[in-house]
């Protein structure tokens, strides 16, 4: 059972398929609510003990730019005129998987 008192690192690691690390804001990557149940101790993930999510399902520029999505929303969540972000058209079809896998 997970010792619920131990104190949370304010920083996560999230892997790519390809191996990347992203080395992220909790309050960041808690953007997804797939990251956020995986790092909840209350679910009892192995990822809420080590504070390290694999996401074999993303490729490391994928990630990269979902993190930077992260970022951007925790930045501007509060904003009500908030500018585009820069998406390539290369990476459309796989940052909308992304989002429908993560939940964001």
């Amino acid at each position: 059972m997970a010792d619920t008192n131990k104190e949370l690192s304010p920083f996560v690691t999230l892997v790519s398929a390809d191996g990347f690390e992203f080395h992220v804001r909790r309050s960041a990557a808690c953007v997804s609510g797939t990251i956020r149940r995986m790092l909840d101790v209350q679910n009892n993930f192995s990822e809420a003990q080590s504070g390290v999510c694999h996401l074999e399902n993303l490729s490391g520029i994928v990630l990269e730019k979902v993190v930077e999505y992260f970022y951007y929303n925790e930045k501007h969540h509060q904003s009500s005129s908030v500018a585009d972000m820069d998406i390539p058209a290369d990476l459309c079809l796989e940052l909308l998987m992304a989002a429908d896998y993560l939940d964001t």
